[in-house]
């Protein structure tokens, strides 16, 4: 079983694009419930009933790498694999609702 001696390096690179990317999915919600950003009324709801799907989806990915036998770094690189696949469709969704005709009144 050999490790990659960059894993290190590439996780935290993946962890950083995910932590950014939910950051941006912060902004663009909080500017949705102040009204500057379209998103829809079933966004609110949406915040929180994905998160527990998104969990169990990268657990699942790590424990099918783990049995498989893979490294540690590739049973991280699966689980966050399956985080950063939500996070950017996340920010791919909400970033193509653009601003409200309120906001651009200002």
């Amino acid at each position: 079983m050999f490790m990659n001696p960059l894993a290190p390096w590439l996780l935290s690179f993946e962890a950083t694009r995910i932590g950014m990317e939910a950051q941006a999915v912060i902004a663009l919600r909080v500017a949705g419930m102040a009204g500057l950003w379209d998103t829809s009324p079933e966004e609110m709801t949406r915040m929180v009933s994905e998160k527990p799907q998104a969990v169990v989806e990268a657990i699942q990915a790590a424990t099918h790498a783990a049995l498989s036998g893979h490294s540690a770094d590739k049973v991280m690189q699966a689980g966050m694999r399956e985080i950063g696949r939500h996070t950017s469709g996340n920010v791919k969704r909400l970033s193509e609702m653009g601003p409200t005709r309120h906001a651009l009144l200002w």
